[in-house]
């Protein structure tokens, strides 16, 4: 490989005029000569003028117009495809600006040889805080950014090591290795395809490294709020489970599925403030019959029959059924990985970093997930973690 490979830089858009200018200004700026590098913009059929803007003020980039939004994998899969004379991609959010030495530093570890994939350093957009600084993921699939929210002069996040997955919104592969890996999986459409991809890097063979000198500013979450609650918490629910279905090996992906799916459903009661008790047939009290009270009382009860329930609760359930509707899809995908195993899962653990932290602080819920850990033997099969279980809830990934 040259010291200087074609390189394409990716990013999916989907209304994000006002992200165009500062994102575009910093490509512009950076160290690394123009004709080696080709940026592809990739709109998920945006209406608010952002094809326009960005064709009249960045004439050079290449776009392809999708006529909706076919989510994040599947624009950044596009346009990796549409780079194909290109040995390694980049992908960036939309609503980040890098620093002028951000493509060299980022992709110095893949031309070095000592990985097929890198992250960059993710910072806030005033530069004072950490967004992703590595990666870190509980046993049931649910994936952070380390060091979110730390100071950015943080020691601890200038380190530069392996680490379990990249994030999507500021990576480098090389172009080969992301197709035979099979790129980001659509089914996600988006969150988690990233934590999906990574992991599936190291059960492949192939490494991912923290490069914290590859230094981004991030408008954390800026398309997300675009999005109703709900739809983006049904992803997040939802793809950490396909994500275990598809990257644990044999012995040990149907205990953690089994203990993955009690803790979802109850994390659906929780955050719903569902009243458990009310749907007990032992907690039905004796009721006089016969006469004007027992029609008031079957009055209630239909009454009763419909209560409310928070659309996010809702998300979580339906988020479960969607994982029943792709299973035969996930389960195929699962044999294909399986059988391209190269790293077993006890070399892959470390990565997980914290794989017992709390997601949830409620009492009830961490009871829960002690029960499933000790009946599921999951301490047995991941050891103590390094840094100690937590009862605190890391930001999640974004």
């Amino acid at each position: 490989m040259s010291p200087d490979p074609n390189v394409a830089i990716v990013i999916p858009n989907f209304n994000g005029k006002h992200h165009i200018d500062p994102c575009m200004a910093s490509l512009d700026a950076v160290d690394y000569p123009k004709e080696q590098l080709r940026v592809v913009f990739v709109d998920n059929g945006s209406v608010d003028g952002s094809i326009e803007h960005l064709r009249s003020r960045f004439p050079r980039v290449q776009v392809q117009e999708n006529g909706e939004n076919l989510g994040f994998s599947a624009a950044c899969n596009l346009g990796a495809r549409l780079a194909s004379n290109c040995k390694i991609l980049i992908f960036l959010n939309n609503d980040m600006r890098v620093e002028p030495s951000f493509v060299r530093e980022l992709i110095a570890p893949i031309l070095e040889g000592n990985a097929a994939c890198s992250a960059a350093r993710i910072l806030s957009w005033d530069g004072k805080s950490v967004d992703y600084a590595g990666s870190a993921m509980a046993f049931h699939g649910i994936g952070r950014q380390s060091g979110h929210g730390d100071d950015a002069g943080s020691k601890l996040t200038n380190t530069p090591g392996p680490t379990l997955f990249a994030c999507g919104g500021a990576m480098a592969i090389e172009r080969e290795v992301f197709e035979d890996a099979g790129g980001f999986d659509e089914d996600f459409f988006a969150y988690y395809e990233d934590a999906d991809f990574g992991w599936r890097l190291w059960v492949l063979g192939h490494q991912v490294l923290y490069i914290p000198s590859a230094v981004c500013y991030h408008h954390h979450s800026a398309t997300a709020k675009t999005f109703p609650q709900e739809r983006i918490r049904l992803l997040q629910v939802r793809n950490p489970i396909l994500t275990i279905l598809k990257n644990y090996g044999d012995e040990h992906v149907e205990g953690v599925l089994a203990a993955a799916l009690l803790l979802a459903i109850r994390r659906g009661i929780d955050v719903g403030g569902i009243d458990i008790d009310s749907f007990r047939i032992e907690r039905t009290k004796s009721r006089p019959t016969g006469g004007v009270r027992e029609v008031l009382v079957r009055a209630q009860r239909r009454l009763e029959r419909k209560i409310s329930i928070p659309r996010n609760s809702i998300a979580d359930f339906v988020a479960i059924a969607d994982v029943g509707e792709l299973l035969p899809k996930i389960l195929a995908k699962r044999r294909t990985i399986q059988k391209r195993r190269k790293r077993g899962d006890e070399a892959i653990f470390p990565l997980f970093r914290d794989p017992f932290w709390i997601v949830e602080p409620g009492g009830a819920y961490q009871q829960l997930q002690r029960t499933v850990e000790e009946f599921f033997h999951l301490r047995a099969i991941f050891g103590e973690p390094r840094s100690g279980s937590s009862s605190a809830a890391p930001k999640p990934l974004s």
